[in-house]
């Protein structure tokens, strides 16, 4: 089973409806189609319902309070540019649509929003 399912919790939500099955079959249920079915339609329902109950929750990317980045590119007011971020080209748009941020200027990264980075410029802060 492990070949071809994806987890381990997987298989045991089948062993569980096979388990019922078996308890059910001994109460009466005599019809192997109506065994098999009941098994496939409890396997369904209980992995859908255990990965919408107990799915991870996911992390949320935070970015650290006032992390330093460099720019690469001018920032004009309202439009994206790109910074040098941990050692990585993100592109980036200023906090505050007024600013243009020149090329190679330090800046201080506040937020993310999904591959944009919202930065501010660090001569603002200085003055």
């Amino acid at each position: 089973m492990e070949l071809f399912l994806p987890s381990a919790f997987v298989a045991f939500m089948m062993g569980i409806s096979a388990f019922v099955v078996a308890l059910l079959s001994g109460v009466g249920l005599g019809n192997v189609w109506l065994q098999v079915l009941i098994w496939l339609l409890l396997s369904t329902l209980l992995i859908v319902l255990s990965r919408r109950f107990l799915q991870p929750r996911r992390r949320q990317s935070k970015i650290q309070d006032a992390v330093i980045a460099e720019t690469l590119t001018e920032i004009p007011p309202g439009k994206t540019g790109r910074v040098l971020y941990e050692g990585n080209s993100w592109q980036a748009r200023c906090d505050d649509d007024k600013f243009t941020i020149l090329p190679h200027q330090r800046v201080y990264v506040v937020r993310r929003e999904g591959t944009t980075l919202i930065v501010i410029p660090e001569n603002l802060l200085n003055s």
